[in-house]
């Protein structure tokens, strides 16, 4: 986001610590009525921006919504999505309910960020949901032991079923032989949504998708990487170095 001209840098600064602050309640080991309690009083505050008065340690979000028409329900689906995680751990939905996921905790990132990159309506909209969808289904893949570790499991539940794994248990999931034929239903949909957000990026004036395409660019990486390393335990973390980001940040630059 350092690239952006500096009033698009601090919105999608300012976007990125409420996505932060709501996430880190959804990730809390805590009691869970407490944590829903804290998701509504971040309605409260989106409602008191949108309402003419915001609190104060809000005021920079207030003005990120102000310059660049930022919509009240991609917050409040953000929120909503976190709320997904606290109401109960979510292990093995179905491909609609993580398709709602997905949707509400990233693409609705997604539709808040368009705006700010100054895309055209219906290309902003189609290219965050595809991004968002590539790069939450990205993250599902890599975190697959992070989450585990916290009671989740986010592959679909036909996907295991195809694999012939009928467990919803993460630990036992992810000792299953077969989690690599699981995960391949997520691999191939995450490719399917890299590839229509790089053909709607194609089309779209190079200066406004800058930011997107080389986050997509580094995620598509991440996603080839987790294919080559597999899905067999012990799953080796996959990250990026600091040269392959600078190459991506430098082919997008020039």
């Amino acid at each position: 986001m350092r690239i952006l001209p500096r009033p698009q840098r601090e919105a999608m600064f300012e976007i990125y610590s409420f996505c932060r602050a709501v996430d880190d309640i959804a990730d809390d080991l805590g009691p869970r009525e407490p944590r829903r309690e804290q998701l509504q009083c971040w309605r409260s505050d989106i409602d008191a921006i949108y309402g003419g008065a915001p609190p104060p340690a809000l005021l920079g979000l207030a003005q990120a919504v102000r310059a660049f028409s930022l919509q009240r329900d991609d917050f409040m689906a953000v929120i909503d999505g976190m709320e997904m995680d606290v109401i109960a751990d979510i292990r093995a939905p179905d491909w609609a309910t993580l398709n709602l996921y997905c949707d509400r905790v990233a693409c609705a990132v997604g539709r808040l960020s368009v705006r700010v990159f100054g895309m055209e309506r219906d290309a902003g909209l189609a290219l965050a949901h595809e991004l968002g969808s590539a790069l939450q289904l990205t993250n599902i893949l890599r975190d697959l032991d992070e989450d585990a570790s916290l009671g989740r499991l986010y592959l679909p539940r036909e996907a295991l079923r195809d694999a012939g794994i009928i467990s919803s248990d993460p630990a036992t999931v992810l000792a299953n032989p077969m989690l690599g034929e699981a995960c391949k239903a997520v691999v191939e949909a995450a490719q399917r949504h890299f590839a229509a957000a790089k053909a709607i990026m194609a089309k779209s004036p190079r200066r406004l998708v800058r930011a997107p395409r080389i986050m997509g660019e580094a995620y598509r990486a991440i996603l080839d990487k987790l294919v080559a390393r597999g899905f067999a335990s012990p799953r080796a973390p996959v990250r990026h170095s600091r040269l392959n980001l600078l190459l991506i940040l430098l082919r997008n630059l020039v």
